[in-house]
């Protein structure tokens, strides 16, 4: 089976065209074609995503891309249009994300869908950072429902109960930041380049590397980590950080460290905290869900710290009969890949999608529970 997908819901433009076979807990899947054009430096000025600029981007970068993924795919471009009976349908996401630029992907998906006559079938973003652990399996390996997902990027973070495929419920989600955005945030406010969240690890193992006094004793508040469930806040942590550099102004601020070291040591501190959080929730919901959890996954952008993926090793030692699963690195940001991945799980698990085919609309605020 080909698909088609496209990607379009922040500030990467990607598509990737698929051959995936085989049983949705062990597809095989072998990429085609993939191309992917990120609008990072464009942004850069804004601190963020700026949505009008991010769908003029869209608009202009999906028709080279997608002439790009079919060459790479070995089409030859003059005969292309005869070809496609070579892919069986269109994958494309639906939301959450910056509905703009939704937009833009949905109705490039649909006027292909149209113009070659194949089904266009919508995919949630965060189910396919869920599925995005089903590549590069090994053949003896399987992904064992049920699983709890720890979904972490810079628009969500979340807990995740997936029963089956298809079948999802949220246990615990961010009040207000997501823990990407923390990130991002405390990185403007040390004057970090755009996007912060890699920077402030960078600056957090070189700290963690000296193992200064001074270092030791820096400590960020852990918000909600004791609360009676099991959601997420990241604005406390956020604000305590603007305090702290608002005291560094004062004369005994830095403590007799230079500009750089007190860089390194807010990072650390910072990034301490919310991985500390991040990592107590999770072993929380664990502990309640017994023994019902086989696998637990992690995925979204912020699974590819390095800091969060030690952790993540400590945690997997008190659950020996747990799997832990995270996606390759380059699947752990925005991709068009995992994409398709889900598109073929929705597919497999409803097939009726791929003929009765509905106008697709795009939400911002789609909820990964909200997947049929």
């Amino acid at each position: 089976m080909r698909i088609l997908a496209i990607e379009t819901s922040c500030d990467e433009t990607a598509v990737a065209l698929l051959e995936i076979n085989g049983a949705l807990e062990r597809p095989n899947i072998k990429i085609l074609g993939n191309t992917l054009l990120s609008q990072v430096a464009l942004h850069e000025k804004y601190g963020g995503v700026y949505p009008n600029l991010a769908k003029r981007e869209h608009e202009k970068n999906l028709p080279p891309l997608l002439e790009k993924t079919l060459k790479e795919a070995g089409y030859d471009m003059s005969e292309a249009e005869l070809r496609t009976n070579d892919i069986d349908y269109i994958a494309v996401t639906q939301g959450p994300g910056l509905e703009p630029a939704l937009w833009t992907g949905i109705t490039f998906a649909e006027m292909l869908g149209k113009k070659w006559d194949k089904p266009v079938v919508p995919v949630n973003h965060m189910e396919g950072h869920i599925f995005s652990v089903l590549y590069d399996m090994s053949e003896t390996e399987r992904l064992i429902l049920p699983a709890l997902a720890l979904l972490v990027s810079g628009g969500h973070t979340e807990l995740v109960i997936v029963k089956d495929f298809g079948n999802y419920k949220i246990i615990g989600r961010t009040r207000d930041d997501a823990v990407g955005e923390a990130f991002d945030k405390v990185a403007r406010m040390l004057g970090l380049p755009y996007p912060g969240g890699p920077e402030i690890s960078k600056l957090a193992e070189i700290a963690r590397e000296k193992q200064s006094e001074q270092a030791a004793a820096f400590r960020f508040p852990r918000p909600m980590i004791n609360s009676d469930n099991l959601d997420f806040s990241f604005s406390g942590l956020k604000t305590a950080v603007l305090y702290k550099l608002k005291l560094e102004n004062l004369p005994a601020g830095r403590q007799d460290r230079s500009d750089e070291e007190f860089k390194e040591d807010v990072s650390r501190a910072f990034e301490d905290a919310a991985i500390g959080v991040l990592i107590e929730k999770t072993r929380r919901a664990l502990l309640e869900l017994g023994g019902e959890i086989k696998t637990l996954i992690v995925a979204g952008g912020v699974s590819a710290n390095l800091h969060l993926s030690q952790e993540l090793s400590k945690l997997a030692s008190e659950f020996p009969n747990i799997n832990l699963r995270l996606p390759t690195k380059y699947l752990t940001t925005d991709n068009a890949i995992m994409i398709g991945i889900a598109a073929f799980v929705r597919a497999g698990k409803g097939p009726k999608i791929l003929k009765n085919q509905t106008p697709i609309r795009a939400q911002g605020n789609l909820s990964i529970s909200s997947a049929p």
